[in-house]
C-alpha cells in the first residue's frame, strides 16, 4: 500500500511515516502543499495524510484542487487545528476525516484503514487490474508481464520500476523520483543504482522490438510511451 505523507513538520513526517512502514506501507513525504499537489496528480497512492498548515499551498486549498481534478484518492486530515470550524472546513474541501494534534500513530493508521474500507465498493469498479502500453500488459493480479505473444521474466525490482514508469506512462520521471518510489530511498549519488536497473528492464522489453516503449530525455530522467 502507498501512502502519500503531507507535512512541513519533519519530525511528525518521519513519525507518521515509521508508524505506517511498521504497518506495512510504503510511504512518500511532501514538505510542502505544492509539492503534495504534484505527488497527489502524477503519482498512484491509495491514501493521502495531509496537515492543514502547509507552506506554498494550504490543505484546504490542497484537497480542493485535487477533488476538483477527479483525484478520489482516500485522505485523512492531520492537524493542530482542532475546532469544530477546522474540521467542517476540512472535510468539505475534500478530507475523509480529521483528526487533531497530538495524535497517536495508532489511531491514525486506524483512521487510514477504516477510509480505505468506506471507499473499496465505490471503488472498486474504477480499480485496473492491468497496466498496458502499446502490446505491453502487466497483470496486476497475477504479476505477470506480456509483450504480444512473449512472456516477460522480471525480478521483483524490475517489475517495480515497470509498473512505476506504466502508472506514469507519458510523464518525464527522474532519476531522484524513481529511487524515492521504487526504491524508497533518497537519490544522493545511487542514481547508476536506477540506470542499470532500467537499462536491464529495457533489455527485457525492448530488445530485438520494433516499437521502443522506455526512453531516456537526456538530462531530466526517463518516459515510458510509443513514441511509434
Amino acid at each position: 500500500m502507498q501512502l502519500l505523507i503531507i507535512e512541513d513538520d519533519a519530525k511528525t513526517a518521519d513519525f507518521v511515516k515509521r508508524g505506517f512502514e511498521q504497518a506495512g506501507w510504503q510511504c512518500t513525504i511532501a514538505p510542502d502543499g505544492e509539492t503534495g499537489l504534484s505527488y497527489a496528480s502524477t503519482t498512484s497512492f491509495d491514501a493521502i495524510v495531509t496537515d492543514i498548515m502547509l507552506p506554498k499551498m494550504n490543505g484546504i486549498a490542497l484537497l480542493k484542487r485535487l477533488r476538483a481534478n477527479g483525484c478520489h484518492t482516500p485522505a485523512v486530515v492531520l492537524s493542530a487545528l482542532g475546532s469544530v470550524e477546522s474540521k467542517i472546513a476540512g472535510l468539505e474541501a475534500g478530507g475523509d476525516d480529521y483528526l487533531a494534534k497530538p495524535f497517536s500513530i495508532a489511531e491514525l493508521v486506524a483512521r487510514v484503514q477504516t477510509v480505505l474500507r468506506r471507499a473499496a465498493p465505490q471503488a472498486a469498479a474504477h480499480v485496473a487490474t492491468t497496466l498496458k502500453a502499446a502490446d505491453l500488459e502487466m497483470d496486476l493480479v497475477r504479476h505477470q508481464v506480456t509483450r504480444g505473444e512473449r512472456k516477460i521474466r522480471l525480478q521483483p525490482l524490475e517489475y517495480q520500476l515497470l509498473e512505476y514508469l506504466l502508472r506514469n506512462q507519458g510523464r518525464v520521471v527522474t532519476k531522484a523520483t524513481v529511487m524515492q518510489h521504487v526504491w524508497d530511498y533518497d537519490a544522493g549519488t545511487m542514481t547508476n543504482v536506477v540506470e542499470a536497473c532500467v537499462c536491464r528492464l529495457r533489455d527485457k522489453i525492448d530488445k530485438d522490438e520494433a516499437v521502443k516503449l522506455i526512453h531516456t530525455v537526456r538530462g531530466f530522467g526517463y518516459v515510458l510511451e510509443n513514441q511509434a
